[in-house]
């Protein structure tokens, strides 16, 4: 049970940054297009997609990290894994 409480943690953090820069990036877009009345659709996409690459970009170490320290707890624990 704690392997998969740690899991969906690590999931929740690996997910987070890139969700809320969507999130900001679409609010933003938004609350733009709403004041100006221009609907297009590739104004609200294109913003989105970059600002999420751009924080893969930025956090991808970080992430790493993260993934490599689970994976070596959980290759760590292999032994002692009842079956």
């Amino acid at each position: 049970m704690r392997l998969a409480i740690e899991t969906y943690k690590l999931t929740l953090s690996l997910s987070l940054p890139m969700l809320l820069a969507g999130l900001m990036i679409g609010l933003m877009v938004s609350i733009f297009q709403a004041t100006t009345q221009i609907n297009e659709q590739i104004l609200a996409f294109v913003p989105k997609i970059l600002a999420v690459i751009a924080v893969v970009i930025l956090t991808m170490p970080w992430m790493l990290n993260l993934l490599i320290d689970f994976t070596t707890r959980l290759i760590n624990m292999i032994p002692d894994f009842p079956f």
